[in-house]
């Protein structure tokens, strides 16, 4: 059956119109839309993972990696995590295990080292300690951002870092628990339920705090009795916000931290999770701290971790080999085709 000119392929269009035009042989013509289409073919896809590559949040933007604390659970920087999301940033927000403050950091040192590319590593609280550990010697973690935390240095514990300053209310609002998991046995401190929202969140609804009671992860006491061997803020640039208003771990301590480190500081009129009551702000800080790493990234001539290589560098590669190849074959054609007409004429 008989195909209609308008039913044809673009393709076989431009071969027959090639070949009525120009009086070239039929494969020529062939080679020379193949060509054709090809080249139209290259930069729409270069340009088409281009597009995606700037707007994949891993090609221009390091991995925030949050780090709850004590008390809490990852779900305590959801309305970080939705509006990093929204600004195109992978983010991770791993389980803190607090157990022991050597053990914490070895698992999230762990989750580091899985994450190719520049990291935004953010503590909370105790997980501030634990970052601090945990930092230590990952090349990829390039800024560090302390939200109301502790921020030890190598040979402090948490116990002593605290009786420094007065302003916390936490110890008296805590109620030990003891605890074996079969192979080993402690003590798991939890904040009492009357005594959450105060200490713990006062600027949140109290419908809320009370499920957060409810629900509270331990902590393990050896955690706050075990010095830290590791101080990454030494070696790595930190942002730090201090909640004025905190009353599990004092906002002179968050400050004196803040100093000694040299630390780029905010303060916010916020309880101890301002992750929670100023998503923006906090949001914010993270997402300057993730600036100043991609400027730090640009001028050392790093490459993100989602760099032009490999398969799709092979690809356009393969694709502009096609249309040379077609092009030099077409053009051969065309000229043993003339010789042939010259001959005969």
């Amino acid at each position: 059956m008989a195909v209609s000119p308008s039913r044809r392929s673009p393709t076989r269009r431009r071969i027959s119109r090639i070949s009525r035009t120009s009086r070239i042989p039929r494969t020529g013509a062939v080679c020379l839309a193949l060509a054709s289409t090809a080249l139209a073919a290259a930069p729409a896809l270069a340009s088409d993972t281009t597009s995606a590559d700037r707007s994949g949040s891993g090609a221009t933007k390091p991995t925030v990696v949050l780090v709850h604390g004590a008390f809490a659970d990852a779900s305590g920087w959801n309305g970080v995590i939705e509006r990093l999301q929204h600004h195109g940033y992978n983010v991770v927000a791993p389980a803190n295990p607090l157990r022991s403050l050597s053990g914490d950091s070895a698992y999230i040192a762990s989750v580091l080292k899985s994450i190719e590319g520049p990291i935004v590593l953010a503590g909370h609280s105790y997980g501030g300690a634990v970052i601090t550990e945990a930092a230590a010697g990952n090349p990829n973690v390039k800024a560090l951002v302390y939200v109301s935390a502790f921020m030890p240095d190598k040979g402090e514990n948490l116990g002593a870092l605290s009786a420094k300053f007065t302003g916390s209310e936490l110890q008296p609002a805590l109620r030990p628990v003891p605890y074996t998991d079969g192979t080993t046995t402690g003590s798991d401190l939890y904040i009492k339920n009357a005594s959450f929202h105060a200490v713990f969140a006062a600027d949140l609804a109290e419908a809320q705090t009370k499920v957060m009671a409810v629900a509270q992860r331990p902590i393990a006491a050896a955690c706050f009795e075990q010095a830290a061997t590791k101080a990454a803020w030494r070696d790595i640039p930190s942002w730090f916000v201090v909640a004025k208003n905190d009353k599990a771990i004092a906002p002179d301590l968050e400050r004196f931290e803040a100093k000694r480190a040299k630390s780029r500081t905010i303060e916010l009129n916020s309880s101890h999770v301002a992750m929670m009551s100023h998503p923006d702000k906090v949001t914010k800080v993270l997402r300057e701290a993730a600036s100043d790493t991609k400027r730090i990234a640009s001028k050392s001539g790093e490459r993100s971790s989602l760099a032009d290589t490999g398969s799709r560098g092979d690809a356009l590669a393969g694709l502009g080999g096609l249309a040379g190849a077609a092009l030099l074959a077409g053009a051969a054609l065309v000229v043993n085709g003339r010789r042939r007409r010259g001959a005969r004429d």
